[in-house]
């Protein structure tokens, strides 16, 4: 027997009655309302046994106040009326002592929104510690009878919230997620690898636990390497983190100010329209994908679109906060979230069969900028990196550091595979012609 509730979040309509009648109670010149209101779950497990469920019940309402070019926030995670009116009044006391906000902005219109409905699943919603345990129970059962310690989590949210402005801005949404990630460790080897999706039957754990189990196996008496530059290739979770460090440095404003690989080296203004990656670098926000299907707004009422950032390899647009957009005339885009790579319908065996030698990463690890002007970063291999040769993975080697500029990375990608969602990104695994390892490393 399952055991199933109903989720502790807000019905729509009383979240919306709540935003409305908190914006009619405003005395300010402008006001801005937020509401949010959830559940999030998580089991822990570790050494193949659960340690850890907990339920987090959450509500938060927050209220800024506006007066011409001052203005302040205040938040209260209580429902009754007089913590509401209690948060009003002390939004406004803040924002009549406030400087002015050098990069003010008006308060947004209302906005129009793609029609559709994103994705809420009840199973998730209504998760039980129980089915959570059943599951997790499953991939500790295997691990334990392959000799090797499972950790990891597996979490579910659901939840929602509500904005309106005193111009008349509404929006609405509310969402479900999971989450899936495993370690797998045996003597000197291991293997990690995380999921997510909006619906926790959508999570493929037993084939990732058998996955990982025979990669850990697989990853034991690591080999030393040199150092140096090599083909490799990246499967997709590895790849996720990358390519959102190229995501979020196409910001419009670091570009024009000379602070981003964006920026012309001869001062004039950013490098839109360069055909500057792989012409198989093809990156969309849509919020639409059937594997994401997220809100079709942003935190701050702002419409979360469709939109092509890098087309045939070519930035084909950046990212323009209100203030910047507003400064340069052009229209805001919202954050670059999610982003949806495509890929191929090759497998990442298929990449591994079709190179003569290099290196399969299956993790990268504390990654972090060397120069944000050109975008090098550092950070490790981790969790199982192999050598290959003669299209088969033909040793384990010890993990190493690399310093790479992505925008080259970038340039280099010359195979992809199918498409995976890992937290809010869809992105295929790659294989890159030449990549940077600086030295050897001690993660494991």
């Amino acid at each position: 027997m399952t055991l199933a509730k109903e989720p502790t979040i807000l019905q729509e309509d009383r979240a919306i009655a709540l935003v409305e009648e908190t914006i009619k109670k405003s005395s300010a010149a402008g006001v801005f309302v937020s509401l949010s209101s959830g559940e999030e779950s998580l089991s822990r497990y570790s050494e193949n046994q659960i340690t850890q469920n907990l339920t987090c019940t959450k509500f938060n309402l927050t209220v800024t106040s506006y007066f011409g070019r001052r203005s302040a926030s205040a938040s209260t995670t209580e429902l009754d009326t007089d913590a509401i009116a209690q948060t009003i009044q002390r939004s406004q006391e803040l924002a009549k002592i406030a400087p002015e906000d050098p990069e003010w902005v008006p308060l947004l219109d209302p906005q129009t929104y793609d029609q559709r409905t994103p994705a809420f699943d009840l199973p998730t919603a209504t998760c039980s510690p129980l089915k959570r345990g059943e599951i997790i129970q499953r991939v500790c059962h295997s691990s334990a009878k392959a000799g090797v310690e499972a950790s990891g989590t597996l979490s579910t949210e659901a939840g929602l919230f509500v904005l309106g402005n005193s111009q008349g801005l509404r929006a609405y949404n509310r969402t479900t997620e999971a989450n899936f990630g495993l370690t797998i460790r045996v003597e000197n080897g291991s293997s990690w690898s995380e999921r997510t999706a909006w619906g926790i039957d959508q999570l493929p754990v037993q084939s990732i636990a058998e996955e990982l189990i025979d990669r850990a196996f697989a990853a034991r008496n690591p080999r030393d390497i040199k150092p140096g530059i090599y083909p490799v290739i990246f499967n997709s979770a590895a790849f996720a983190d990358l390519l959102a460090w190229v995501i979020w440095n196409l910001d419009a404003r670091a570009a024009d100010e000379g602070r981003s690989f964006m920026s012309r080296t001869d001062g004039g203004g950013n490098r839109l329209g360069e055909a500057m990656f792989s012409p198989l670098v093809q990156v969309n926000r849509d919020p639409a994908h059937p594997l994401l299907q997220t809100s079709p707004c942003f935190s701050d009422g702002l419409s979360n679109n469709y939109l092509e950032i890098i087309k045939d390899g070519t930035p084909n647009i950046l990212s323009y906060s209100r203030y910047w957009a507003q400064k340069q005339g052009k229209s805001p885009t919202g954050y670059f979230s999610p982003i949806v790579m495509n890929g191929s319908d090759q497998s990442l065996t298929d990449l591994i069969a079709q190179t003569e030698r290099g290196i399969l990463v299956n993790r990268v690890w504390y990654t972090n900028y060397v120069n944000p002007k050109t975008l090098e970063i550092t950070g490790m291999t981790r969790d199982g990196t192999f050598w290959i040769e003669d299209g088969k993975i033909a040793y384990p080697i010890k993990n190493l550091r690399f310093n790479q500029k992505l925008p080259e990375m970038m340039r280099d990608i010359d195979m992809l595979t199918t498409v995976e969602r890992y937290s809010s990104s869809v992105v295929p695994g790659v294989r890159v012609k030449a990549f940077n390892f600086s030295s050897v490393s001690d993660s494991v």
